[in-house]
Protein backbone atom coordinates (compact mmCIF):
# COMPACT_ATOMS: atom_id res chain seq x y z
CA UNK A 1 0.00 0.00 0.00
CA UNK A 2 2.44 2.81 0.73
CA UNK A 3 4.24 1.99 -2.80
CA UNK A 4 0.47 2.65 -4.45
CA UNK A 5 0.27 5.44 -2.04
CA UNK A 6 3.36 6.95 -3.15
CA UNK A 7 3.13 6.44 -6.79
CA UNK A 8 -0.42 6.45 -7.42
CA UNK A 9 -0.30 9.07 -9.83
CA UNK A 10 1.70 7.40 -12.45
CA UNK A 11 -0.24 4.15 -12.03
CA UNK A 12 -2.53 2.98 -14.64
CA UNK A 13 -4.95 -0.31 -13.49
CA UNK A 14 -6.53 -2.25 -16.36
CA UNK A 15 -8.93 -5.62 -16.58
CA UNK A 16 -11.38 -7.26 -18.65
CA UNK A 17 -14.59 -8.48 -17.61
CA UNK A 18 -17.26 -10.27 -19.58
CA UNK A 19 -21.14 -9.04 -19.95
CA UNK A 20 -23.77 -10.96 -21.77
CA UNK A 21 -26.29 -9.65 -24.33
CA UNK A 22 -30.00 -9.79 -24.42
CA UNK A 23 -29.52 -12.68 -27.22
CA UNK A 24 -26.53 -14.28 -24.73
CA UNK A 25 -23.93 -13.29 -26.70
CA UNK A 26 -20.37 -12.77 -24.55
CA UNK A 27 -18.63 -9.70 -25.11
CA UNK A 28 -15.74 -8.75 -22.99
CA UNK A 29 -15.02 -5.18 -21.89
CA UNK A 30 -11.46 -3.81 -20.86
CA UNK A 31 -11.60 -0.55 -18.22
CA UNK A 32 -8.32 1.19 -17.22
CA UNK A 33 -8.23 3.10 -14.53
CA UNK A 34 -5.95 6.09 -13.11
CA UNK A 35 -5.42 4.58 -9.96
CA UNK A 36 -4.43 8.27 -8.35
CA UNK A 37 -7.79 10.36 -9.82
CA UNK A 38 -9.83 6.92 -9.67
CA UNK A 39 -10.49 8.34 -13.35
CA UNK A 40 -11.75 5.82 -15.95
CA UNK A 41 -9.35 6.65 -18.66
CA UNK A 42 -10.24 4.61 -21.26
CA UNK A 43 -12.95 1.52 -22.00
CA UNK A 44 -14.14 -0.69 -25.04
CA UNK A 45 -15.88 -3.03 -26.03
CA UNK A 46 -15.20 -6.27 -28.27
CA UNK A 47 -16.40 -9.85 -28.78
CA UNK A 48 -13.28 -11.11 -29.76
CA UNK A 49 -10.11 -9.29 -27.69
CA UNK A 50 -6.86 -10.27 -28.32
CA UNK A 51 -3.42 -8.64 -27.94
CA UNK A 52 -3.51 -6.72 -30.38
CA UNK A 53 -6.62 -5.30 -29.79
CA UNK A 54 -5.90 -4.98 -25.88
CA UNK A 55 -2.60 -3.23 -27.03
CA UNK A 56 -4.25 -0.45 -28.70
CA UNK A 57 -6.60 0.46 -26.88
CA UNK A 58 -3.25 1.59 -24.13
CA UNK A 59 -1.89 3.00 -26.82
CA UNK A 60 -4.77 5.26 -26.96
CA UNK A 61 -4.44 5.55 -23.56
CA UNK A 62 -0.58 6.12 -22.57
CA UNK A 63 0.05 9.02 -25.36
CA UNK A 64 2.56 11.10 -23.55
CA UNK A 65 0.48 13.75 -22.32
CA UNK A 66 0.24 12.26 -18.53
CA UNK A 67 2.96 10.52 -17.36
CA UNK A 68 2.23 7.30 -16.28
CA UNK A 69 4.75 4.83 -14.67
CA UNK A 70 3.28 1.27 -13.98
CA UNK A 71 0.71 -0.82 -15.18
CA UNK A 72 -1.15 -2.81 -13.20
CA UNK A 73 -3.00 -5.93 -14.55
CA UNK A 74 -3.54 -9.73 -13.77
CA UNK A 75 -2.03 -12.79 -15.50
CA UNK A 76 -4.54 -13.48 -18.14
CA UNK A 77 -3.59 -14.90 -21.26
CA UNK A 78 -4.60 -11.99 -23.37
CA UNK A 79 -1.58 -9.90 -21.73
CA UNK A 80 0.80 -12.08 -23.14
CA UNK A 81 5.10 -10.88 -23.28
CA UNK A 82 4.89 -9.74 -26.60
CA UNK A 83 2.03 -7.17 -25.21
CA UNK A 84 3.94 -6.44 -22.15
CA UNK A 85 7.10 -5.67 -24.27
CA UNK A 86 5.58 -3.32 -26.47
CA UNK A 87 4.38 -1.96 -23.57
CA UNK A 88 8.16 -1.17 -21.36
CA UNK A 89 9.36 0.01 -24.58
CA UNK A 90 6.31 2.88 -24.35
CA UNK A 91 7.64 3.36 -20.65
CA UNK A 92 5.78 1.81 -18.55
CA UNK A 93 6.73 -0.71 -15.77
CA UNK A 94 4.61 -3.75 -15.57
CA UNK A 95 3.07 -5.03 -11.86
CA UNK A 96 1.45 -8.25 -12.66
CA UNK A 97 -0.57 -9.57 -9.94
CA UNK A 98 -0.06 -12.96 -8.39
CA UNK A 99 -2.15 -15.71 -8.98
CA UNK A 100 -5.83 -16.13 -7.51
CA UNK A 101 -4.61 -12.60 -5.90
CA UNK A 102 -7.43 -9.90 -7.31
CA UNK A 103 -7.07 -7.92 -3.88
CA UNK A 104 -3.97 -7.04 -6.12
CA UNK A 105 -6.06 -5.55 -8.34
CA UNK A 106 -8.22 -3.91 -6.14
CA UNK A 107 -8.74 -0.37 -7.66
CA UNK A 108 -9.91 -2.16 -10.78
CA UNK A 109 -12.02 -4.96 -9.31
CA UNK A 110 -14.04 -2.44 -7.01
CA UNK A 111 -14.33 -0.82 -10.57
CA UNK A 112 -15.22 -3.35 -12.17
CA UNK A 113 -18.28 -4.25 -9.20
CA UNK A 114 -19.48 -0.92 -9.15
CA UNK A 115 -20.22 -0.93 -13.18
CA UNK A 116 -22.15 -4.11 -12.83
CA UNK A 117 -23.68 -3.05 -9.32
CA UNK A 118 -24.43 0.63 -10.43
CA UNK A 119 -25.25 -0.06 -14.57
CA UNK A 120 -24.98 -3.64 -16.01
CA UNK A 121 -26.71 -5.31 -13.24
CA UNK A 122 -30.06 -3.03 -14.28
CA UNK A 123 -29.50 -2.71 -17.98
CA UNK A 124 -29.46 -5.59 -20.37
CA UNK A 125 -27.61 -4.77 -23.58
CA UNK A 126 -28.78 -5.48 -26.88
CA UNK A 127 -25.94 -5.47 -29.40
CA UNK A 128 -21.69 -4.51 -28.55
CA UNK A 129 -22.92 -0.50 -29.82
CA UNK A 130 -25.61 -0.40 -27.84
CA UNK A 131 -23.17 -1.72 -24.93
CA UNK A 132 -20.43 0.83 -25.81
CA UNK A 133 -23.87 3.53 -25.16
CA UNK A 134 -24.08 2.57 -22.40
CA UNK A 135 -21.37 2.35 -20.94
CA UNK A 136 -20.29 5.68 -22.51
CA UNK A 137 -22.74 7.55 -20.71
CA UNK A 138 -22.07 5.83 -17.04
CA UNK A 139 -18.28 6.29 -17.18
CA UNK A 140 -19.11 10.23 -18.00
CA UNK A 141 -21.21 9.84 -14.89
CA UNK A 142 -18.75 8.02 -12.72
CA UNK A 143 -15.76 10.44 -13.93
CA UNK A 144 -18.06 13.58 -13.79
CA UNK A 145 -20.74 13.68 -11.65
CA UNK A 146 -19.89 10.48 -8.91
CA UNK A 147 -18.43 11.58 -5.53
CA UNK A 148 -15.89 8.81 -4.68
CA UNK A 149 -14.96 8.45 -0.74
CA UNK A 150 -11.61 7.85 -1.21
CA UNK A 151 -11.07 11.13 -3.05
CA UNK A 152 -12.49 12.99 -0.14
CA UNK A 153 -15.34 12.88 -1.24
CA UNK A 154 -14.30 14.50 -4.71
CA UNK A 155 -15.22 13.85 -8.35
CA UNK A 156 -12.09 12.07 -10.53
CA UNK A 157 -12.73 14.88 -13.44
CA UNK A 158 -14.10 17.97 -10.92
CA UNK A 159 -16.07 20.57 -13.30
CA UNK A 160 -13.22 23.17 -13.81
CA UNK A 161 -14.97 26.43 -12.75
CA UNK A 162 -18.16 26.24 -14.71
CA UNK A 163 -20.19 29.46 -14.14
CA UNK A 164 -22.92 28.82 -12.00
CA UNK A 165 -26.40 31.04 -11.94
CA UNK A 166 -27.07 33.14 -9.36
CA UNK A 167 -29.95 32.41 -6.66
CA UNK A 168 -31.56 34.48 -4.63
CA UNK A 169 -33.62 33.28 -2.06
CA UNK A 170 -34.98 29.54 -2.23
CA UNK A 171 -35.83 29.03 -5.74
CA UNK A 172 -34.51 27.40 -8.81
CA UNK A 173 -34.15 30.27 -11.70
CA UNK A 174 -36.03 29.96 -14.61
CA UNK A 175 -34.96 27.85 -17.23
CA UNK A 176 -32.88 25.77 -15.28
CA UNK A 177 -33.52 22.18 -13.56
CA UNK A 178 -31.26 20.64 -10.57
CA UNK A 179 -31.72 17.08 -11.34
CA UNK A 180 -29.89 15.58 -14.18
CA UNK A 181 -31.28 12.08 -15.13
CA UNK A 182 -28.44 9.51 -16.31
CA UNK A 183 -29.12 6.28 -18.21
CA UNK A 184 -32.79 6.91 -18.10
CA UNK A 185 -33.34 8.19 -14.58
CA UNK A 186 -30.61 5.37 -13.15
CA UNK A 187 -28.72 7.41 -11.68
CA UNK A 188 -28.94 11.34 -10.92
CA UNK A 189 -26.67 14.05 -11.03
CA UNK A 190 -27.42 17.29 -8.94
CA UNK A 191 -26.33 20.52 -9.94
CA UNK A 192 -28.05 23.63 -11.29
CA UNK A 193 -28.32 23.41 -15.18
CA UNK A 194 -29.99 25.74 -17.90
CA UNK A 195 -32.65 24.05 -19.24
CA UNK A 196 -32.53 23.58 -23.24
CA UNK A 197 -35.35 25.52 -25.10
Amino acid sequence: MTFVRNHAQGILACDLFVTATARFRVLYVLVVMEVGTRRIAHFNVTAHPSAEWTLQQLRAVVTGEQVYRFLIHDRDSIYCSEFDSALKAMGLSILKTPFRAPQANAFCERLVGTIRRECLNFLIPLTERHLRGILREWVAHYNRGRPHSSLGPGIPEPSGGKPVPPVSGYGIPSAHRVGIPILGGQHHEYRLEKVAA
